[in-house]
């Protein structure tokens, strides 16, 4: 009896892991739902890097850094297909912008070894609705 109720603890157990897994969207999906409700700007050559606070990485698609309300979207002109969003992101300007001439090195989380680098793009401001109605 005891092999048998163990069989079905297991078995549901097995059965209940799908129902619980986060399903990862695709990168476009991902960063639509990032981007709802917002309202694209005016691309931009720079942003300043002292307002970013986060930055996030899209897989093979884009970067988006956050600074206060507003998403900067960067859509790499050069090895977007090499973005990871396990990898890290090492940036080496000259002065306190990030701009679309710079480029970022990308490295593997885990063992820190150089994973290839991205080419920057515009940076398209996002911003909620109602404030660039504004």
């Amino acid at each position: 009896m005891r092999p048998l109720l163990a069989t079905i603890i297991a078995a549901a157990a097995i059965a209940a892991v799908p129902a619980t897994a986060r399903e990862k969207l695709e990168p476009e999906a991902q960063l639509a739902k990032m981007l709802e409700g917002r309202v694209a700007g005016e691309p931009q050559d720079c942003i300043q890097l002292t307002t970013a606070r986060s930055s996030t990485i899209i897989d093979g698609t884009a970067i988006v850094y956050r600074s206060g309300s507003t998403l900067w979207v960067n859509r790499p002109t050069g090895g977007a297909s090499s973005l990871d969003d396990d990898d890290i992101l090492v940036t080496k300007t000259i002065g306190s912008q990030l701009c679309s001439i710079d480029s970022i090195e990308l490295r593997d989380r885990s063992s820190r070894m150089y994973n290839g680098f991205v080419s920057l793009g515009k940076f398209v401001p996002y911003r909620k609705a109602e404030t660039a109605a504004k």
